[in-house]
């Protein structure tokens, strides 16, 4: 995977558990902020830092409108479209280097 390459991007609490949407430029060093705690509010606060789904693009204006479309969409779907590719939902990140979270 290229350092820089806007990714839309779902993480977890835990198995269905909360989830958060973001977009980005460079997934690692994002999944680094947050796993670091490095991000004040929602995603430090719930402790969602598991990395359960993601998609890449090749402009960033489209990866961000696909952020604000999957951001509208009930929870329901959201968990179809991490099952459909991740139906343990295994921390993805760990594929990337990172260590594994403890489970909760």
């Amino acid at each position: 995977m290229r350092t820089f390459e806007p990714t839309v991007y779902i993480l977890a609490s835990h198995d269905r558990g909360r989830l958060y949407t973001g977009v980005t430029s460079d997934l690692l060093a994002r999944l680094h902020r947050h796993r670091d705690e490095l991000f004040d509010g929602y995603t430090r606060d719930r402790e969602i830092k598991r990395l359960v789904w993601f998609e890449r693009h090749d402009e960033i204006e489209i990866a961000i409108r696909r952020e604000k479309t999957i951001k509208r969409w009930p929870r329901q779907w959201k968990f179809n479209v991490i099952e459909a590719e991740n139906p343990e939902w295994r921390d993805l990140a760990e594929a990337f280097g990172f260590p594994p979270l403890s489970q909760k």
